[in-house]
């Protein structure tokens, strides 16, 4: 059993156990160790699949601390002018764990 969840503007395939990385949420309301549930778009149970009439779906997933994503190096380059410009980012992430997937 498997679901697809929504955590910001993505979507993510999700099974029980498994830790996936959401964009970042407020730790300061929701410390490590608590639990958040995330909407649900679809629901597949070996042959069933669901997709409408998931009001009451939920996924709950427990918070293991905030992570960092790769980084990035961003370079900007113009020819016979001189202007370049070199810039870096990082993405921000809490890693969740998935305890339960209710219908």
């Amino acid at each position: 059993m498997y679901a697809v969840v929504r955590s910001g503007s993505k979507q993510q395939k999700v099974a029980v156990g498994d830790v996936i990385e959401i964009d970042k949420m407020d730790l300061k309301a929701n410390t490590v160790g608590s639990t958040l549930t995330l909407p649900v778009v679809m629901v597949v149970d070996g042959e069933t699949v669901t997709a409408t009439g998931l009001d009451k779906a939920a996924v709950t997933v427990e918070i293991l601390g905030a992570t960092k994503g790769p980084k990035i190096v961003i370079q900007k380059y113009k020819n016979k002018t001189g202007y370049k410009k070199r810039q870096g980012h990082r993405q921000k992430y809490t890693q969740v764990k998935v305890t339960d997937i209710s219908l």
